[in-house]
C-alpha cells in the first residue's frame, strides 16, 4: 500500500520545512510528496524542490489546490496534510492498519490545538466532540483509498468549505475511523488575537449559509472579512 501526501501551501516557507522534517514523513510507505502551490511569493517553491516534492501549481484557494495535488497523485492513499499540522511518528503504521480493514474507506487522526490558553482547549474538547458527530476538517489530516476518492467524486475545486464538503459525502457513504493512538497536532495561530465568540459565531454562520446554498465565492469573501478585523489589544503588564 503506496501513500501520497498532498500538502496545500500559499506562503507557507517556514511551515512547510517544519512539516517536511517531521519523521513521519520519512516512512518507506510514502511513495510521493506533493506540494500544491496556489502562486506562494516567498521561498515555499524552493523549499519544496528542496526538500524531493513534486510541486504542483495550481489556482490560489485550499480545494482548487488540494484537487490539483489529488489529480497528480498516484498512491492507493492520498494523504491531505496542511503545513501547520503535525503527524505522530507512526502515523503512517495507524493508517495502514486501520485500512486493513476493506470496508474503511478512511478517516482523520484526533486533533489537539497546540498552545497553553484555556481558547486552545476548549477548541481540542470541540473538534474531539464534532468527530463523534462525523464532522472533521482538512487540518486533522483526512486520509482516502483513491478508489474511494474517485467513487465520491474527490475533493470539488471550491473556494472555501472544501473539507466539509468532502466530509459530508465520505461520511454519508462509507465507514471510516479516527486516529488517536496518538492524534495529530495543528497550530492555533490563526486563532491568535481573535475573540473566542467571534470565532465560534463565525463557524456557525458560515455552515449556516453553506447549508443555504450560499456560493463557496461569497463565503470565501465573507470569512477573509472576518479574518481582518481588529485583533485582541495586548495587555500592558
Amino acid at each position: 500500500m503506496k501513500i501520497s501526501i498532498i500538502i496545500p501551501t500559499l506562503n507557507e516557507a517556514d511551515g512547510l520545512r517544519y512539516v517536511l522534517q517531521q519523521p513521519a514523513l520519512k516512512d518507506h510507505r510514502i511513495c510521493e510528496i506533493l506540494v500544491a502551490d496556489g502562486g506562494s511569493t516567498d521561498r515555499t517553491a524552493d523549499i519544496a524542490l528542496a526538500y524531493g516534492t513534486r510541486l504542483v501549481h495550481a489556482p490560489r484557494g485550499r480545494g482548487q489546490q488540494l484537487a490539483a495535488g489529488a489529480g497528480g497523485a498516484s498512491g492507493d492513499v492520498l494523504l491531505f496534510l496542511h503545513a501547520d499540522t503535525r503527524l505522530p511518528d507512526n502515523a503512517l503504521k495507524q493508517i495502514v492498519a486501520s485500512l486493513a480493514d476493506d470496508r474503511v474507506a478512511g478517516g482523520n487522526f484526533a486533533l489537539t490545538f497546540d498552545g497553553d490558553t484555556g481558547f486552545a482547549g476548549w477548541l481540542t474538547g470541540y473538534y474531539r466532540w464534532l468527530r463523534r458527530k462525523g464532522f472533521y476538517y482538512g487540518d486533522s489530516a483526512i486520509f482516502v483509498r483513491r478508489t474511494d476518492y474517485d467513487a465520491l467524486g474527490g475533493i470539488r475545486p471550491i473556494s472555501l468549505m472544501e473539507d466539509y464538503d468532502f466530509v459530508r459525502r465520505i461520511e454519508a457513504g462509507c465507514r471510516t475511523v479516527c486516529l488517536d493512538a496518538p492524534g495529530a497536532i495543528t497550530s492555533s495561530r490563526r486563532f491568535a488575537g481573535r475573540r473566542p465568540w467571534r470565532i465560534f459565531g463565525q463557524w456557525v454562520l458560515l455552515h449556516m449559509l453553506f447549508h443555504l446554498g450560499v456560493s463557496p465565492d461569497r463565503l470565501a469573501r465573507l470569512y477573509r472579512s472576518e479574518e481582518h478585523q481588529p485583533v485582541i489589544p495586548s495587555q500592558a503588564s
